[in-house]
């Protein structure tokens, strides 16, 4: 005889075999048992959930001769009959390829006749939302209105394709996607059934991969076991089958990507297509595990939630104090859009590069999340004294010749008085901001002073996005912490730039100037 595949060699035959869709098994149980059955089922859900397994043993409970608590027994002749494919009362149907009018047409022909046996009619129509528009309005009256002895199981994995009219008239029940525990147990349960050793973790990995489909997880498993048939099915065995890449290559990876190492990140990506590793797993797998890394970082306890080892989970935290919460953010964004591209790329490699390089490089990116890694790029530099800004001085000496030869404009009026606590700042503001850190320090040996109102103090700054910089509420909270520091008072700070094409002057008062002359004057 030939080999059966795991999924039909073990496909539940009764009700108590169907794991993860409890609350749709109960309820179906309960109508066989009280004798409420319906007239058309609507079964939805992703694919390999059980759509069609529960409709198959539907079927065989509602002819069963004897039901054991909603269930069939499996002993009888229409059991047996209808196991075996040969009963002329339960009808399957594949849509996908019998999705005109005419198969229609013969349904509703067929109805009429009562069954030969048994005690109902069973249409199994999968894939339900292939049909065409006009075999919708067929089917519709026949739907409505069947005869006592008709049931109709439809099933399908696209609900919104079906008409309001169709979902109208049916019983809908939405199948789960099944958990990766459930899949985990009912894998080492077969395996113990088939005498295959297999590591408790290659389990766990394979229910994971089939992303809450039973049948892709047997479908997976099978192909394993074959790989490696007469051996113990390990997690670097099945790794090595499914293309797929361990963990500590994606936490290598993320260390290099984080320390902006392209040569490194391309020298990975080399020793991965070496390996055969297969792109599409390999980013949506990367995408997980760094869903994982933001689990970590964002909330406290979290061990019951991730599906990760202890050593796995100790990694994870410390790479969660390596990485800013906004960059892991841009990380995810950046990794699921390639996830949608690459599956149809012809050039998987180059893209996979190309977006790991951004990663390296923010500079790369015009989105806004961008930025603030732009920003600490900038940030790093900045405090490893690879460049110096210009002084306040220089700027303003460059900025008095540039504007020599330029039309005097009108100045905006001297306010007659200034609140002694902003000159008390003003005095001191040049030796405040050499005590500010990193960039703030920076920036403000370019911004100008000027009165912002009653005892608030305005920063001028040359670019808007050196004000934005400056206007951070935590930079603006440290230097309003400084003033306060110095002159035991406290100041308000308003942070401005100067408008495109206008100079300082035309804008506002220079009241550090104003200030120093006031100064030589009583001296």
């Amino acid at each position: 005889m030939s080999y059966t595949a795991l999924y039909r060699k073990f496909r539940p035959s009764e009700f108590e075999d169907v794991k993860g869709q409890d609350h749709i098994i109960k309820t179906l149980q309960n109508q066989i048992k009280a004798n409420r059955i319906g007239h058309a089922y609507l079964f939805c859900g992703t694919r390999g959930t059980g759509k069609t397994t529960v409709a198959k043993i539907f079927a065989k409970a509602v002819n069963c001769e004897h039901p054991i608590n909603g269930s069939p027994c499996g002993e009888c002749e229409m059991c047996k009959t209808i196991a075996a494919g040969k009963s002329m009362n339960v009808i399957e149907i594949d849509a996908a390829s019998n999705n005109g009018v005419d198969n229609i047409r013969e349904i509703r022909e067929e109805v009429t006749y009562r069954p030969t046996e048994g005690k109902y009619k069973v249409y199994i129509i999968d894939e339900v939302h292939m049909l065409s528009v006009g075999a919708f309005n067929a089917l519709l009256k026949t739907l409505e209105e069947p005869p006592e002895y008709v049931i109709f199981l439809l099933a399908t994995t696209e609900r919104h394709k079906i008409p309001i009219t169709i979902l109208s008239r049916c019983q809908q029940y939405d199948f789960r996607r099944i958990g990766i525990e459930t899949i985990t147990d009912r894998l080492r349960q077969l395996m113990d059934i088939e005498q295959v050793e297999v590591e408790e973790r290659a389990l766990r990995y394979v229910a994971k991969v089939a992303d809450g489909s039973m049948r892709d997880a047997l479908s997976l498993i099978d192909q394993c076991i074959a790989f490696y048939l007469g051996q113990r099915l390990t997690y670097e065995n099945v790794l090595e089958v499914l293309g797929a890449v361990d963990t500590d290559v994606f936490s290598k990876l993320l260390r290099k990507v984080l320390k902006r190492d392209v040569t490194g990140v391309l020298e990975m990506v080399e020793e991965l297509v070496m390996g055969g590793r297969e792109f599409t797993q390999l980013v949506a797998d990367f995408v997980w595990y760094l869903r994982n890394l933001l689990l970590v970082k964002t909330s406290d306890n979290i061990e019951d939630v991730l599906d990760v080892s202890t050593e796995n989970l100790k990694q994870l935290q410390e790479e969660s104090k390596m990485i800013e919460t906004e960059t892991l953010l841009r990380y995810i964004r950046v990794f699921s859009e390639l996830s949608g591209q690459i599956r149809f790329a012809t050039q998987k490699r180059v893209l996979l590069e190309v977006t790991l390089i951004k990663m390296c490089i923010p500079a790369m990116e015009t989105n806004q999340d961008s930025v603030l890694d732009r920003v600490r790029v900038l940030e790093e530099k900045v405090e490893q004294g690879a460049f110096m800004a210009p002084s306040y001085e220089h700027n303003r000496s460059q900025r008095n010749q540039a504007d020599g030869d330029e039309k005097q404009q009108k100045k905006p009026e001297l306010p007659c008085a200034i609140p002694e606590d902003i000159q008390e700042v003003v005095k001191n503001f040049r030796s405040i901001a050499n005590e500010a850190s990193g960039l703030l320090k920076t920036y403000l040996k370019k911004a100008k002073l000027s009165l912002g109102g009653e005892n608030r103090l305005m920063i001028v700054l040359p670019e808007q996005m050196d004000a934005q910089i400056v206007g951070e509420d935590s930079r603006r909270q440290e230097l309003e912490e400084l003033i306060e520091e110095r002159i035991h008072k406290k100041v308000e700070v308003e942070v401005r730039c100067v408008e495109q094409g206008r100079r300082f002057e035309d804008t506002f008062v220079d009241i550090e100037k104003k200030i120093n002359m006031d100064i030589i004057v009583e001296d």
